[in-house]
């Protein structure tokens, strides 16, 4: 009983060294400003993969619920990986499983739907969260609700020229688009206004999972970060 007070000691610890503010997280999360959106095929894959995302300079990893076992994965990432990456949780859609990934350690939530109760989780947490939106009225409910981010979502079949439209009349939005970003529309986004992307498949491929590519990941990840860079540069 007292070995397992002791573990539980030490892992809370763990946590505290590495605990961030939601400010802080928000500041990771748009600098270098590349979100990894991760659907892993087995739990397994979630800490080689992301180890390979970090060496390449993405540190904001987003690992969806649709990933077997995907608290577990939330959980060993974090405990693993938490000094030097954002592990966060996509594909939320009901408070029971925003407020397990919260307890597993992610740092930040992010929905493709408008459910704006999951706002307050994830503050109670102190912890950044992102609501999905298609339409401006959808966008601006969920940044009323006190969404820090809204993402476009799906995006692809938008681009950046609906951002930039979209922010006209609301400048004040913090739009993060997934969906129909890769290497060539990267910079069109940043151009747009948009403070960070998630980037899924162009990054995280299936191809690449399936052959355990590591390597190429890294190299991936690399001409990502760089991309932003120079699109925010100009």
């Amino acid at each position: 009983m007292e070995g397992k007070r002791c573990f539980a000691q030490s892992q809370s610890q763990s946590k505290i060294k590495f605990m961030r503010s939601k400010s802080e997280i928000i500041s990771l999360l748009t600098n270098p400003g590349v979100i990894a959106v991760v659907r892993a095929r087995k739990t397994e894959q979630v800490l080689p993969l992301s180890e390979a995302l970090l060496a390449g300079g993405v540190i904001a990893i987003e690992i969806t619920m649709t990933t077997p076992n995907a608290v577990a994965a939330i959980r060993e990432a974090s405990a693993k990986l938490g000094e030097r990456a954002l592990i966060g949780v996509g594909t939320i859609l009901k408070p029971y499983d925003c407020q397990q990934a919260l307890d597993a350690g992610a740092q930040f939530i992010v929905s493709p739907i408008c459910r704006t109760e999951l706002v307050a989780l994830a503050h109670g947490a102190n912890k950044p969260i992102m609501l999905g939106a298609y339409t401006p009225t959808e966008a601006q409910l969920a940044y009323e609700a006190g969404s820090d981010f809204v993402k476009i979502f799906p995006a692809d079949g938008l681009g950046p020229n609906y951002i930039k439209a979209l922010r006209a009349p609301l400048p004040h939005l913090r739009i993060v688009p997934t969906g129909g970003v890769d290497l060539k529309t990267i910079g069109e986004f940043f151009k747009a206004g948009c403070v960070a992307v998630g980037v899924g498949s162009s990054l995280v491929s299936t191809k690449l999972l399936q052959e355990k590519n590591w390597t190429e990941l890294t190299r991936l990840a690399g001409e990502f970060v760089k991309a932003a860079q120079q699109a925010r540069a100009k």
